[in-house]
């Protein structure tokens, strides 16, 4: 289930990023939509809990969210209430997968820590 957040997280970047630019036509909203086809590229490493590629995914996630910020503020100043939805969404999504990546590194930490004191 906790993969799930990670891979809905980017799809959303994708398909909102697209609909921004779309509705916008701004560059700069196809920036979510690159870190979203990274993510992806990086889901099946992230899935097997391959600790390069998760930790890869753990930084763009954090960068994407911390980056969102800006233009939500910039959307909810011009009361555009698209830019707020889609804005918002994929800081939320964002927000929920850095929090499965945290749950996930502290699962395997303690899987690892069990099998070292049983083994």
């Amino acid at each position: 289930m906790k993969y799930i957040t990670i891979l809905v997280n980017a799809v959303l970047l994708v398909v909102l990023g697209i609909w921004g630019y779309v509705a916008g036509g701004s560059v700069t909203a196809l920036i979510p939509v690159v870190f979203g086809v990274i993510l992806l590229i990086l889901y099946p490493g992230v899935k097997k809990e391959a600790m390069v590629p998760a930790h890869i995914a753990l930084l763009i996630t954090l960068l994407v969210a911390v980056a969102l910020l800006k233009p939500l503020s910039a959307a909810w100043v011009r009361s555009d209430g698209p830019a707020i939805f889609r804005t918002a969404l994929m800081f939320t999504s964002s927000v929920l997968a850095l929090i499965c990546f945290i749950k996930s590194f502290r699962d395997v930490r303690r899987a690892r820590k069990a099998k070292e004191e049983g083994g």
